[in-house]
């Protein structure tokens, strides 16, 4: 059963066999956390979010139909599922636990002397800030294409919008970030 795609995993577990979406689960269940964990700053919950996430998913697959691919669709529940838990708890998302080092458009140059280690800090401290600060539609799209890796088409899907939206929300999202990097080295 390993060996089957998403969509056939999905299909079976339509027709009843839970242990095609407990496939489902374990292939997923990492990638889903760390999505959760850019939204939810508290870590103690972010398997609990990821829980209620599986089990709307589950509770809602007779509604995929395969119109996209089954992590797109796990993806958008688990951010709004991550949402809601924001709202219930009257907060907002703290991008505060971003892993820079994972991305290849924000990964500062690694050097050793101390005051190269001390800017290197700042500079994340400062791209964490400054993508905290992006609009939603923004920092979304960013954050799927530098931490996700995501194709322009997966998060086309995702965000339900063009190609050409997301380019332009990636491109300015950079730009937003590139212009407080340099306000803030201006200072430093």
């Amino acid at each position: 059963m390993a060996d089957k795609t998403d969509l056939q995993l999905v299909k079976e577990a339509q027709k009843g066999n839970i242990g095609a979406f407990d496939l489902l689960v374990i292939k997923y269940q990492n990638r889903l956390q760390s999505i959760i964990a850019k939204y939810v700053s508290n870590f103690d919950d972010v398997p609990d979010i990821a829980q209620e996430t599986f089990l709307k998913a589950y509770r809602a697959l007779h509604n995929f139909r395969g119109d996209s691919e089954f992590y797109t669709w796990l993806y958008r529940i688990g951010v709004n599922t991550a949402k809601n838990y924001l709202v219930s708890k009257s907060r907002r998302p703290v991008f505060s636990d971003l892993d820079i080092q994972e991305s290849d458009y924000l990964h500062p140059e690694d050097t050793s002397t101390p005051e190269s280690n001390i800017m290197t800090l700042e500079l994340e401290s400062i791209i964490k800030n400054s993508i905290s600060e992006l609009p939603e539609d923004l920092r979304m799209a960013i954050t799927l294409r530098e931490y996700e890796a995501l194709s322009y088409e997966e998060i086309a899907s995702i965000m339900k919008c063009p190609v050409g939206t997301i380019r332009s929300r990636i491109f300015r999202a950079r730009e937003i970030i590139d212009d407080v990097i340099n306000k803030n080295l201006n200072v430093l």
